[in-house]
């Protein structure tokens, strides 16, 4: 939906560029041009109908700024609608309630709820400093239990342990008894779910909201499923007073539909989003940054967050007081700097939170390709031995020889590291001698030689 939404728009600023107000006429070709993006994207019929029709009546006769255009206002007007639509703001959750607040986690099977149940661990301990116990009460697939069992201990949350022949209602009561005994703050309930919707599942996850009485109902939805989604959604909201969405898998080759879909069908915020299948990857839904994806505009704000989430503070301090002493910059230095951008995401990963036209200049090749050279560089540096990577300079023909078949390379690949390397030895020197601003203006030259860095 993202690309497709934000490539029509752009191209229908251009067109509109020198007209002086919104008119009738020229309305109706961005909102067909909207309306196509929406459905392509499988978001539901009556929601785009709804749409098109609050932005046909804002738009209607607005008198355009004089540095902006038709096309830039209509642009602003459709990122507010795709903003309320879809929330506004920021939901958290609620765990005003004696603890343990109880989080009951609902939707069908394969929308991702037991790795979303631990990521949500993740984040409650993490951010908001809780003490979380997770409960399957999954009995019809004995491997949720497990797998459920797997995460939360990569989550560092606590899991009750529960067993196919008992009882979903009994394993939740005693998980509750041991959240209360050992002062768990919130107690996540993973639910069964279905290949599709049953009397049976809406039966169970009734009786267990009845017996639980949790502060939090959440829905977990795939953001792949499209179309089907809205009918899930209103099954789900009809039997259970559902008090927000989890949206999963909004990394994959999704065409976003059900993010618009799902919230308008409920009436439920959106609180949560999955954005990778790491157990950090989910994120606070923030509809007006989301809107600002949508449309083109990326998300400067999600790039600062992840680039403070991945980068390694103290090793950062240690290598500023290591080149501030004057001592050598090296390849383990080198190294050190390759993986935090990893942790980041790689270059690929930080690549769609930026603006549109920003990733256009970056090309999705380009970064490809300069993924593919960093790994490169990982491998080289990895078959060096352990006083080759502390002292470069003892690295000559014979050594590289050896290190390039180590790395499956050429010697040429492992000439081109080493000077990479060089390179950005002498920017450390003369960040060390004060010359910091003279290295920014030389900056634009020294970015030729790292392809696969970008600095």
């Amino acid at each position: 939906m993202a690309s497709a939404l934000s490539e029509r728009l752009s191209k229908l600023v251009k067109t509109m560029r020198g007209q002086a107000r919104i008119t009738e006429s020229n309305v109706q070709d961005m909102l067909r041009e909207v309306r196509m993006a929406l459905l392509e994207a499988d978001v539901a019929l009556p929601v785009v109908r709804d749409f098109i029709a609050r932005v046909k009546d804002k738009a209607l006769g607005q008198e355009v700024v004089a540095s902006l255009n038709p096309g830039q206002v209509l642009v602003s007007i459709v990122h507010k609608e795709l903003a309320a639509t879809m929330g506004e703001g920021v939901a958290d959750l609620n765990l005003a309630v004696q603890p343990p607040a109880i989080v009951l986690m609902a939707g069908l099977q394969g929308a991702g709820k037991t790795t979303t149940t631990a990521k949500l661990a993740k984040h409650l301990i993490e951010r908001r400093k809780k003490k979380v116990l997770t409960v399957s009460a999954d009995v019809y697939r004995p491997a949720a239990i497990e797998q459920l069992k797997t995460v939360t201990k990569q989550a560092g949350a606590e899991w009750f342990p529960s067993a196919p022949d008992q009882k979903p209602r009994d394993i939740a009561l005693a998980a509750l008894d041991y959240a209360k005994k050992h002062f768990c703050d919130v107690l996540l309930v993973d639910t069964a779910g279905r290949l599709a919707i049953d009397e049976a599942l809406m039966a169970e996850i009734q009786d267990l909201h009845a017996t639980l009485h949790p502060i939090e109902t959440l829905f977990v939805v795939d953001a792949m499923q499209g179309q089907d989604a809205i009918n899930t959604a209103r099954a789900f909201s009809q039997a259970l007073p559902l008090t927000g969405i989890v949206l999963t898998k909004l990394d994959g080759d999704s065409r976003g539909g059900a993010a618009l879909s799902v919230r308008q069908v409920t009436g439920a915020p959106i609180k949560f989003a999955g954005v990778s299948e790491k157990i950090d990857g989910l994120e606070v839904f923030d509809a007006d940054r989301h809107a600002g994806r949508v449309l083109g505009m990326g998300d400067i704000v999600a790039l600062v967050e992840e680039v403070q989430k991945g980068v390694d503070i103290q090793a950062a301090q240690k290598l500023a007081d290591k080149v501030k002493s004057g001592a050598a910059f090296d390849l383990n230095d080198f190294l050190a700097q390759i993986s935090q951008m990893k942790k980041m995401g790689g270059l690929s990963g930080l690549l769609d939170k930026l603006p549109t036209e920003l990733a256009a200049k970056a090309g999705q090749a380009d970064m490809t390709r300069a993924e593919k050279d960093v790994r490169r560089m990982e491998g080289i540096i990895h078959s060096m031995t352990p006083l080759e990577r502390s002292k470069p300079e003892l690295i000559k023909a014979s050594r590289k020889r050896r290190i390039a078949a180590g790395a499956g390379v050429q010697v040429q690949d492992v000439n081109r590291m080493l000077n990479q390397f060089e390179q950005m030895r002498d920017m450390m020197k003369k960040m060390k001698g004060g010359g910091l601003m003279k290295m920014m203006k030389r900056l634009g030259g020294a970015k030729r030689g790292f392809p696969g860095l970008g600095v």
